[in-house]
């Protein structure tokens, strides 16, 4: 009969006799010393930032998912009542796209003022960025603090203005036009028609976009080094060639900034569109997403297809988005 003289306790011990006899590697210690350094720095942004994710998860991701869910539903008064939940499948969606008003009138609205704001708002934010760069000091403070007054506006407040001054019976452009015989004020209502109501709320927005366009473009101004124009303008460049080919590549970062802000703004421009008269649905040929979606769900208390409509709203702006980036970066990647 043979036996096992080996004892586990006896070996574990003579293996930790012979780690401490080895000569440590330098190199391997100074190895994992960098590896736990990397993942401390990788990991100390995500704890710093986990309060404030926790804090955006419960107010914004727990909203969105919500909406998502009563777009799958047949979700009006009955219930909320209840409590209850009548999921529908793709309904909302399948009657969402077979509406006829989604494709004549409110998806028209909703892309063609944003891409029209858009645009005024990026260049008029520029030129008031080179004319800043241009003034002294005493008339730039004037000027920026003149503008951001205008940024500072609720958007509320801004819109009861422009609705003030395009009054049909006693507003100032109907008065002017009136005193020089162009229109007859009482047969004039700037309100009704679908392109002037829109020119109206394509100055509200502009006038109150564009001071951030202006400051933001303005800061990235001064990060050009002033040898670039001045070498362009002795090579014989004028102001249009250094700004299309020094200006606009060196801040381009900005421009991206200033315009998928801009981009995401506008198409979701709601209280510039409502609040003006014929906005809150009397005159369903000026809806927008936004305004439709509000309709649907709280004067018509359809909650579902209200949802839905914001979903698709969600979902072109996430693809106008991504797109304009990955065209950016493509440039980028080519240059």
């Amino acid at each position: 009969m043979s036996t096992d003289t080996t004892d586990p306790a006896r070996h574990r011990n003579g293996n930790r006799r012979r780690d401490r006899g080895r000569t440590p590697d330098p190199e391997r210690e100074r190895h994992l010393a960098r590896r736990r350094a990397q993942r401390t720095r990788a990991l100390r942004p995500w704890l710093l930032l986990a309060p404030a994710l926790a804090v955006l998860a419960v107010l914004l991701l727990w909203p969105l998912l919500r909406v998502v869910l009563l777009s799958f539903q047949d979700y009006g008064l009955r219930q909320i009542y209840t409590g209850t939940s009548n999921y529908t499948g793709l309904d909302n969606y399948r009657t969402l796209l077979g509406d006829s008003a989604l494709w004549s009138t409110v998806l028209p609205n909703t892309v063609v003022f944003a891409v029209v704001c858009v645009a005024l708002t990026v260049i008029t934010g520029t030129l008031v960025a080179l004319l800043l760069q241009r003034l002294g000091t005493v008339w730039r403070v004037i000027c920026s603090t003149v503008i951001m007054m205008a940024w500072a506006m609720p958007a509320v407040t801004g819109t009861y203005v422009w609705i003030w001054i395009f009054d049909p019976l006693n507003g100032i452009v109907s008065g002017g036009l009136d005193s020089l015989g162009l229109i007859e004020p009482r047969e004039t209502n700037w309100f009704t028609d679908r392109w002037s109501f829109y020119a109206i709320a394509t100055l509200n927005v502009v006038h109150h976009g564009f001071p951030f366009v202006a400051i933001t473009v303005f800061a990235g101004l001064l990060t050009i080094p002033r040898e670039l124009p001045e070498a362009a303008l002795m090579d014989g460049a004028n102001a249009w060639q250094r700004f299309w080919k020094i200006t606009v590549p060196t801040i381009k970062p900005v421009f991206m900034v200033v315009t998928i802000l801009s981009t995401i703004w506008d198409f979701k421009v709601f209280a510039q569109i409502y609040l003006m008269p014929g906005g809150s649905g009397s005159n369903p040929d000026i809806f927008n997403l936004g305004v439709w979606s509000y309709h649907q769900s709280f004067v018509k208390n359809q909650y579902g297809m209200g949802s839905a409509i914001a979903v698709l709203l969600t979902l072109l702006l996430l693809a106008i988005t991504v797109a304009y980036i990955r065209a950016l970066f493509k440039e980028r990647d080519e240059l």
